[in-house]
Formats: C-alpha cells, structure tokens, sequence
C-alpha cells in the first residue's frame, strides 16, 4: 500500500487541554503556545492507495464547515477548504476517493467530509463508502453531556442517509480486506477506531486522538480530553509494546511537523518516536 500524508487544516486549542495534567514548563517545550495559550494543531489525514487500485482517506480532519464565529472559537486558522488543495495537489479530488475510515466521528476528524459553511455544508465524497466502529456510531447518536459539542450537528442524518455507511465491529472490515487491521480503544472516546495497513517498511498504525502526536507516545501524557485518561494511559502501554515488538510506525493526525514515526523505546524503557 502508497500511504501519502495530506494536510488539512489546521487550529489552534488550549495547550493545556490538549496535555490534561502534565505541567505547563514540561509541554510549552513540545508545544510552544500563543499569547492566548493556545498551541498549532494539524488535522491531517492518511491517504492510502491500495494494490488493486482504491484510494482510502483515514479521516477527513476538521474541514470549514463551522460558521465564521465557531472557527474563530475553535482556532481554524485557514478560511480555504485545505484538504481539497491537498487532494488536487496529489491529482485527486473528492470524486475520486473509494472509502474514508473514520476513527470516531468528533468534528476535527469528520468536519472535513462536509463542504463550508458558506457552501452548505452538505456531504462531500459522492462515491465513498463510511466506515466507522459501531461502538463509535452508537456515541455519535448519543453523546454524554460532556462531549456532545464535539459533534457535528446535522452529519449522522447525512451519514445515514447516503446508503453508503458501513459500521465495523470485528477486526476486519470485509470491503477493505483482510490486509487492514483494526484496532479498538475506548481511553478517548467509546469505540475508538485505528486502522492499520502493511507497508514495505512495516505496519502503519493511524492512532488518531488515542496517540494524537509525538508528545503523547510518552504513556503518561494524555488530553484533557480524554474521557478515560488512565484506561487510555493502559491502552498506549499495550499498543505501543505491540508496534515495537513488529517495527511498526504510527501516522499523527494532530502533530504540526512530524506526519509519520517509527516507534522505539529508549535504554530506560520509554518509548519514543524515532524518524521513520
């Protein structure tokens, strides 16, 4: 499989939520903040082209779908469709993509199957299939009281509505095949969904918002966001043992400069992401 990294775009939130209770002096080092205490964030996705000829997106970042208000609240620093020049950039467009596996259906990883606001903000990807975790569905349609403004109002009915919705709950997914790999976390969010796919220089791991960029692969740090922080902090040390122990890489969907890592463990047993 040609895995290809596409840029979105991007925001800025509150550096201190995005590092639940690790201090300020250790994560301004990783994560420099504005003046408003806010740190860059990417919401890129993972384009894999496959051996018989399809394209996959792993996510669709947050897209511009938000009104001009919610933007500013929200840090999306770019008022252009990103993940539309990226695509074009690659000499693709929405028409072209086969399927877009969602990990969950949080608004700064689907926002982008949307068009903008301005646009309507209507369903993009006419052809491709959804795929999402049934566990991951079930917490869209309805969300506790504590992450419900994390959904985007208005996409389950479209999801549904398009006859192209696929909902996993094993390790495979028969559409895609038994070369992806499929794994479960419920540390973020109820029925976190991280696909897997084989490369020439190992597996690929898209761990979304349970490992959202470099800083989080040391276990202790987690998002204040995190609904199950030390179930989380359990499902990393178990995750990221596996990934050694095959030579596996890790695909980051919110790290401003570092799209893809190998993971390794340094000479105290940490884990760390190393060039890949």
């Amino acid at each position: 499989m040609r895995i290809t990294a596409l840029d979105g775009n991007r925001q800025r939130l509150d550096g201190g939520a995005m590092y639940g209770n690790a201090p300020r002096a250790l994560w301004s080092r990783w994560s420099p903040p504005d003046a408003a205490h806010r740190i860059e964030l990417a919401c890129r996705t993972m384009l894999v082209e496959t051996d018989d000829g399809r394209r996959v997106l792993c996510e669709a970042g947050i897209g511009t779908f938000f009104s001009p208000e919610l933007r500013d609240r929200y840090g999306v620093t770019e008022p252009d469709d990103r993940l539309g020049a990226s695509l074009c950039a690659a000499g693709l467009g929405p028409d072209d993509i086969d399927a877009v596996v969602l990990s969950h259906l949080h608004f700064d990883h689907a926002g982008g199957l949307l068009s903008s606001f301005e646009a309507g903000a209507q369903l993009r990807f006419p052809r491709a299939r959804f795929v999402v975790g049934k566990a991951a569905w079930a917490r869209a349609l309805a969300p506790h009281a504590r992450d419900r403004a994390s959904f985007v109002p208005d996409l389950n009915a479209q999801l549904a509505a398009s006859g192209r919705l696929e909902l996993v709950d094993a390790p495979t997914c028969a559409w895609l095949g038994p070369a992806w790999r499929f794994h479960l976390s419920d540390g973020h969010t109820p029925g976190l969904l991280m696909a897997e796919v084989p490369t020439e220089g190992g597996p690929v791991l898209f761990a979304s918002d349970a490992v959202p960029g470099a800083p989080w692969v040391h276990v202790p740090i987690t998002m204040g966001y995190d609904r199950f922080p030390e179930r989380l902090i359990e499902e990393k040390e178990s995750l990221l043992t596996d990934l050694v122990a095959r030579g596996g890489s890790i695909f980051f969907t919110h790290d401003p400069a570092v799209a893809l890592a190998r993971i390794e463990r340094d000479g105290k047993g940490r884990f760390r992401a190393a060039s890949a």
